[in-house]
């Protein structure tokens, strides 16, 4: 069967070939024992774009077994750090210059706007994978002085063997990267379980990989419901770690499954790492700059169209400046234009799918039901795709379900406070601990805050930006373990001590 799907990209009429198989050991397969399909929506239009294999449990085994003889043999210890590093630089090479393309995929699988996913999704990978190259001859251990005379120990950092990845539906390829620069880095092998719901780049992405040059088994992507895929993945007895991104209900399983199998970084050590969900409370002090501080507010809560894990959802605001600030930043929301991804107006596209399409009106039409005041938004567009407008909401409480849960959509709870410390204690009053933002032109005050709040990123006057050299991840229930910077290569490592003897003797019997 023809494992290829021939597009046409809308705005240019640009036919695109894509892999519709199971990428193993660098080609494209159908499924071990499987007929099932996974139909790929375009959530802008709701039109089937074409299906992939959906793979079994037992393509998970294949796919595990391949990563697990290029890592005893081509890749792993077998390879220098220079060569995994000349492999990284050429796939990022490859990825910036099929960027356009690639930008067009995602935004008919995902929705984004292509311009927003070229030159920052795409641009930020392309980074990552260049930042990480860097690191990949850089892995070194300690030297430690145990008897000058006698004895020496030595410290090596191990790649940890097969790595299975689960990427979400919001970020498809600049996740695709954050998994897979620093295990490559390391010397992993990887199983990659993109979303069902957005799997098209991650397939066009395997074929960059066997093109860079990769040996076969070193990086294996297989399409599959989370249940089936994911669920195999993390119970494996031969997959060393697991890495996810996504719900904290699903992380929970992740956990479970992981520890239930062979112990793979769980718990107390490192081979599970799980960046989950989050509540993120964004806080404007009556000091800041109030123009600048509406800008990052909406970038907060509106980029991507609030499909983000870090997202700003719980804005704070000094009662002295309530007002002028609210006023300001409703102006502001106004001026996105959510709309089709391959229209440069648009700064936001569709939600992803149906399904996340009707739990962001459940929480609108919650936000209604509860009492909370509507400033903008809360209409549903007549026609076809998953748009939702950016939709604010006053007068809110902490017992609100939209003030409580990640709803993952342009939904904005709005507060207000009248001292520090009530800002600083409605900021924590969450389980989640991934992002937090603060305003403030008092530097004193920024110091304090930042460290008083409980969240693994602070943003002081700015917020939902990232750097591939600085570490990220989340507390409370937000997640284990750090992604991006020296941090991220811990997550792909061990450390084994040497003792080596040269000269003691031992004296037997005791």
């Amino acid at each position: 069967m023809d494992q290829t799907a021939r597009i046409t990209i809308p705005a240019t009429g640009q036919i695109v070939e894509i892999p519709t198989g199971l990428f193993i050991n660098n080609e494209f397969v159908s499924s071990v024992d499987s007929q099932e399909r996974i139909q790929v929506v375009n959530p802008a239009t709701e039109d089937i774009i074409c299906s992939v294999v959906a793979g079994s449990e037992k393509d998970i085994d294949a796919a595990v077994a391949a990563a697990r003889a290029a890592f005893s043999t081509t890749w792993g210890k077998n390879v220098t750090g220079f060569e995994r590093s000349r492999l990284l630089n050429k796939l990022a090479d490859l990825i910036e210059r099929d960027s356009q393309v690639l930008a067009e995929i995602e935004s008919l699988n995902n929705g984004k706007p292509v311009r927003i996913a070229r030159d920052f999704d795409i641009g930020d990978s392309i980074q990552c994978l260049r930042y990480y190259a860097g690191w990949a001859d850089k892995i070194v251990g300690q030297t430690i002085e145990v008897n000058n005379k006698t004895k020496i120990a030595f410290t090596r950092h191990e790649p940890i063997g097969v790595c299975g990845q689960i990427i979400p539906w919001n970020y498809p390829i600049n996740m695709w990267a954050w998994k897979v620069a620093p295990a490559l880095a390391c010397g992993c092998t990887i199983v990659m379980k993109p979303s069902e719901l957005t799997p098209l780049t991650a397939l066009v992405l395997s074929k960059l990989i066997a093109e860079a040059g990769f040996p076969p088994g070193v990086v294996n992507t297989i399409p599959s419901l989370g249940p089936v895929g994911g669920a195999a993945l993390s119970r494996h007895m031969d997959v060393d770690k697991v890495a996810f991104t996504g719900s904290t209900t699903t992380g929970r399983k992740i956990m479970e499954a992981a520890a239930k199998s062979n112990l793979k970084k769980a718990c107390h050590t490192r081979e599970v790492s799980l960046e989950l969900g989050g509540k993120s409370p964004h806080i404007i002090f009556e000091s800041a700059d109030l123009d600048q501080a509406a800008n990052w507010a909406c970038l907060g809560i509106l980029y991507n169209t609030g499909q983000d894990c870090t997202a700003g959802s719980r804005l704070y605001v000094q009662d002295t400046i309530y007002d002028k600030f609210l006023h300001l930043l409703v102006e502001k929301a106004k001026q996105l234009v959510i709309g089709d991804g391959f229209d440069e107006k648009s700064g936001g596209g569709p939600v992803v799918s149906k399904a996340q399409y009707d739990k962001v009106w459940s929480y609108i039409e919650s936000g209604k039901s509860q009492g909370a005041e509507l400033v903008l938004g809360g209409k549903k567009r007549p026609g076809k795709g998953y748009f939702v407008d950016p939709t604010i909401f006053t007068n809110v409480t902490r017992d609100m379900r939209i003030v409580q849960d990640e709803i993952f959509g342009p939904v904005l709870s709005v507060g207000r406070f009248k001292t520090e410390q009530e800002a600083i204690a409605l900021a924590n009053d969450t389980s989640y601990g991934l992002g937090a933002g603060l305003h403030s032109a008092d530097a004193s005050q920024c110091m304090r805050v930042s460290s008083a709040l409980e969240a693994g990123t602070v943003w002081v006057n700015q917020y939902n930006i990232l750097g591939n050299n600085v570490p990220f991840g989340g507390k409370k229930q937000s997640g284990i373990g750090r992604e991006l910077g020296s941090y991220a290569l811990e997550e792909y490592t061990e450390v084994k001590a040497v003792h080596w003897n040269f000269g003691e003797q031992a004296e037997w019997p005791l």
